[in-house]
């Protein structure tokens, strides 16, 4: 695995040893997804032991279990097994088994799964396969304009993204208890709408690839640019959480506002995206990752523990969640352009390695320190964003 890697990724011939670390243990979380039309599909595990693979997990990992990695082919393999079940453009949230009917209640899958290939294109000048899955892609951005489930579509007023209905929890801060929803975030949640923008930039770089028009996408992704400065919060200086939501405007300083700063393409001018890092460095910003909430917020949850209730209550209710740390570490580079501060965010995990999942990354930690490992021992986004954070990063530092 190692000798493959570094034949096909230069960036880790010389990594330090937890990146060759996390090398191997990337390739525990990938397995074979055949199906009756692609004998070769493949998918991704979440989480051992009890996780299966999901949309949404699958996608935001991709990028560093096998192309930080050099697994192009798996990657080719598992983008086209999970574009077999876009259903009114949408990407399932649980994979099916076979005989069960996919469950798409999931905002942003379809949107990762863009960005997914954007990252794949990118790597290999695979137009061949991008020919291939434009028109699904294509599929996927007409649907969202025009709506689909779970009240899920644009607002033309704005050219931001609404989701959500009543008892149905959508986005990646998707706690729910019997008929509880711990964090609904009904309305138009912020980094939803920043994968959109990131997604309607991505399919115009895609059209022009294939000499295709690209004016539909330009025109929306200028509105949706134009929408978004409706999230900045003139209280902080960061972005709401969500807007037009059931009770108005959500200001709760929450990590996902992190994704407008980190992801490719962002709608933010480069002040509001220091302004954005900072606030996020300032209040969420742990060794392991970030708090999903700000600890001076009356539902800020120091510890995760206790009961089911207790445990999904807290989710996302401080607990710091090890897949952001890596979208942090590259926000913090985008807009400061210094390689060894952004690289030096990952370093603790080197020591992480030693202290849960021998050899793997932990799926959370206490919000409080010492910041104790929770959740699944081995999640496949907390490896994979880390991973992938530090191959970018080292890939900036070649080109320097």
């Amino acid at each position: 695995m190692l000798a493959r890697a570094h034949v096909s990724v230069p960036e880790l011939c010389d990594s330090p040893d937890w990146i060759r670390q996390l090398t191997l243990a990337a390739d525990s979380f990938l397995f074979a997804r055949p199906l009756p039309e692609q004998a070769d599909g493949e998918s991704i595990i979440a989480g051992y032991p009890w996780f299966g693979d999901w949309g949404r997990d699958t996608m935001i990992a991709l990028p560093g279990l096998t192309l930080a990695t050099g697994r192009y082919d798996s990657a080719r393999h598992i983008l086209q097994t999970f574009g077999r079940f876009v259903d009114q453009g949408m990407l399932p949230n649980v994979f099916p088994g076979n005989g069960v009917n996919p469950e798409y209640n999931t905002v942003d899958a379809a949107l990762w799964y863009i960005e997914a290939w954007r990252a794949y294109v990118e790597t290999t000048e695979d137009l061949t396969s991008l020919r291939e899955i434009f028109p699904v892609l294509e599929d996927i951005i007409r649907w969202h304009c025009a709506g689909t489930r779970f009240g899920i579509g644009l607002d033309d007023t704005d050219g931001l993204l609404k989701a959500g209905e009543a008892g149905v929890q959508l986005t990646w801060m998707d706690a729910k208890v019997g008929d509880w929803v711990v964090t609904p975030r009904t309305g138009k949640a912020v980094e939803i709408n920043a994968l959109w923008y990131n997604a309607l930039k991505v399919m115009a770089v895609f059209a022009s690839k294939l000499h295709l028009s690209t004016k539909y996408y330009e025109v929306q992704a200028a509105a949706t640019h134009a929408g978004f400065q409706r999230f900045l919060n003139p209280a902080n200086g960061g972005l709401f959480d969500v807007l037009d939501g059931p009770d108005g405007n959500d200001d709760s300083v929450r990590p996902n506002q992190i994704l407008a700063v980190s992801l490719p393409f962002s709608p933010l001018s480069n002040d509001l995206q220091q302004a954005v890092v900072r606030i996020c460095g300032k209040t969420l910003l742990t060794s392991y990752g970030l708090r999903s909430l700000a600890d001076n917020h009356p539902d800020y949850k120091p510890h995760y523990g206790g009961g089911v209730l207790e445990r999904d209550g807290s989710y996302h209710q401080g607990t710091v969640w090890a897949w952001l740390l890596g979208h942090y570490a590259l926000a913090e580079y985008w807009v400061s352009r210094n390689i060894d501060q952004a690289m030096s965010r990952l370093n603790p995990i080197r020591d992480h390695l030693l202290d849960a999942g021998l050899g793997t990354v932990s799926e959370i930690f206490d919000a409080d320190p010492p910041h104790t490992p929770r959740g699944t021992p081995a999640q496949a986004w907390s490896a994979a964003c880390v991973l992938e954070a530090w191959w970018r990063l080292k890939r900036e530092r070649r080109k320097a």
